[in-house]
């Protein structure tokens, strides 16, 4: 192929196109895109579900097409390497890469190792591992676990550490597929921070896949919106994300800040006469001109949810010891009452995978107790429990183990004798209600990610348990996506089930979630209406948690009329602006 000439060619993407897919399907993952990265700029790649950022993030170190085979027309230029004829452990050297799923990529036998490992293969001197060890560690928030086992630490931290390994390799060019998606929002930013130090510092070119609008939006160089594999459109984020009607569109969301701008406009235009605002820093400064050209209304907000229904768990001043001495629960109580819908929040590695891993009587506790129904879960089965309690892992991966979409929904219906039309029937009305019919013959580890946690939540909700427990259900799901999930437990709570929702991101939970439990450090920080929680900034900061950028830009409104405003949704903080016919 001709390449174009360019002064200093660092990262050269021409016309790339791959075909494949499970089971033969082809298809076009990525469609005539054209891409220049320089040194030192951080771009990052935004698209629905299924768009190609994957693909691209996957062809940038050559595992696209080398190793997942398709076809391959045009070139990948990293560096003067070219990726489809540069064997993958050459271009190592160059590109660095971390995936959505930290456990494909974890392999030592310890924190430490896991980033001495890519070093030495590397040929790094020892004294340069020895140094670079506790300084990425201290960059990600995992100093003082350096001889944990990597199978040991939560989600979160799997995915800080797979962070950690490639920023301590520094090469040119670093590709981050959702890197933040299993983050407390401090990690998040700081992860971002760390990035953008490394393209500032050393000239490192940053490539992030993300869902996360809010950091890219302060972070990013540029901004490249995949659309069925083509590249839609590319510019600076004030552009990108002020374009609110091109994201939805793309069943994507601009930043909180730039959604609310967005309807104050439209309901008085003479508030918002400038460019909308895509950070919170330019949002509350430009709140002066809204104020002036418009009078502060509060609108009225739901009042606070009346008490619970009687518990259908309760724990009671649990505590829990590993047996290395980490106190991962202390003293936690708490009940969830029947078709309450509550939101478990917390830093990574605050206690709440070891809490879940109680309340499906997984662990044994060192001291109190879980209850269901007031009866104490020590000595009851696990298997019985499944009837009654709901689980969605993480990483759905970890639960799917069957040929077919429909016989993973059905399987534990089948092993526990329900009659083969009630099995049936439960698996169709799973199957619909998930909008995975068109799918139902399909191997469920061909789907995409955010397919694969549809299918295992499919398979929770056939069995009809009583309580459903999701841990981080939205994460790599695009806005449609997201909000389909949370639709449909919404819709569960409605008609009796408990829903308990362990998730980051908070900006996700006004509408759902009515009750928030706040953990850190193995202890309840709070337990509260969730609209309360999210006007603590003092209080979430205990656990590294931050308010939606609403609550937050609601909070610097209160502060400039005087008025109390606890408004914690992007069409809430406009409503103050809004004519009261035109409010929502």
């Amino acid at each position: 192929k001709s390449y174009r000439s360019y002064d200093k060619p660092i990262h050269r993407l021409y016309d790339l196109l791959h075909l494949g897919g499970p089971r033969h399907r082809e298809f076009w993952a990525l469609r005539d895109v054209s891409l220049t990265v320089a040194t030192g700029e951080l771009i990052g790649v935004i698209g629905a579900t299924g768009a190609g950022k994957s693909t691209l993030c996957l062809a940038l170190p050559g595992i696209v097409p080398q190793q997942a085979g398709g076809r391959f027309h045009g070139a990948v230029e990293v560096g003067g390497l070219d990726t489809v004829t540069t064997p993958i452990h050459a271009l190592a050297r160059a590109v660095g890469i971390v995936l959505a799923d930290p456990d494909t990529q974890l392999v030592a036998t310890s924190v430490e190792n896991e980033i001495a490992f890519p070093l030495e293969n590397l040929g790094v001197p020892a004294d340069d591992i020895r140094r670079r060890i506790p300084e990425v560690l201290a960059q990600v928030r995992l100093a003082g676990l350096e001889r944990k086992r990597p199978d040991e630490l939560s989600g979160g931290q799997k995915q800080r550490l797979a962070i950690a390994a490639a920023l301590a390799a520094r090469p040119p060019l670093l590709v981050l597929d959702e890197p933040t998606s299993q983050l407390d929002p401090a990690g998040e930013a700081e992860v971002l921070a760390v990035l953008r130090q490394l393209t500032r510092a050393h000239g490192v070119a940053v490539i992030v896949a993300s869902h996360a609008a809010e950091l890219l939006a302060e972070h990013a160089d540029r901004i490249a919106l995949l659309a069925d594999g083509a590249l839609a459109a590319l510019g600076p984020p004030a552009a990108l994300y002020a374009d609110v009607e091109r994201l939805r569109a793309h069943h994507l969301r601009p930043p909180q800040v730039t959604d609310a701008f967005a309807r104050i406009r439209a309901a008085v235009p003479a508030a918002v006469p400038g460019p909308l605002p895509v950070t919170l820093a330019d949002g509350v400064a430009a709140l002066a001109s809204v104020c002036a050209a418009a009078p502060c209304q509060p609108p009225a907000v739901p009042a606070a949810p009346a008490a619970a229904a009687p518990p259908l768990v309760e724990v009671v001043d649990l505590h829990h010891r590993y047996p290395d001495g980490t106190e991962a629960l202390r003293g936690v109580s708490f009940a969830l009452g029947r078709g309450e819908y509550v939101a478990l929040i917390g830093e990574n590695g605050a206690g709440k995978t070891t809490l879940v891993r109680h309340l499906l009587n997984l662990l044994a506790p060192t001291r109190g107790a879980v209850r269901l129904d007031g009866e104490d879960l020590r000595g009851r089965a696990v298997s019985a429990l499944a009837r009654r309690i709901g689980y969605v892992a993480q990483n759905p991966d970890h639960q799917i183990f069957n040929p077919t979409v429909a016989t993973e929904v059905g399987f534990a219906l089948h092993h526990l004798g329900h009659p083969p039309a009630e099995v049936a029937a439960r698996v169709d009305a799973s199957l619909a209600e998930l909008g995975l019919a068109e799918h139902r013959d399909r191997h469920p580890l061909a789907l995409a990610k955010g397919d694969r946690a549809r299918v295992v939540i499919a398979a929770v909700l056939a069995m009809q348990p009583e309580l459903v427990i999701l841990d981080e259900p939205t994460t790599g799901q695009d806005d449609r996506g997201a909000r389909a999930i949370l639709e449909l437990t919404a819709r569960l709570a409605a008609r009796g089930r408990t829903i308990l929702v362990i998730t980051h991101h908070l900006y996700l939970m006004p509408g759902y979630a009515t009750r928030a439990i706040v953990l850190g450090r193995g202890a309840v920080l709070a337990d509260a209406p969730l609209r309360d929680v999210l006007h603590q900034p003092a209080l979430l900061a205990q656990t590294h948690l931050a308010p939606p950028q609403a609550a937050a830009l609601a909070a610097a409104l209160a502060a400039r009329t005087g008025q109390p405003l606890p408004l914690v949704t992007p069409a809430e903080v406009a409503a103050c602006f809004a004519p009261p016919e035109a409010a929502p």
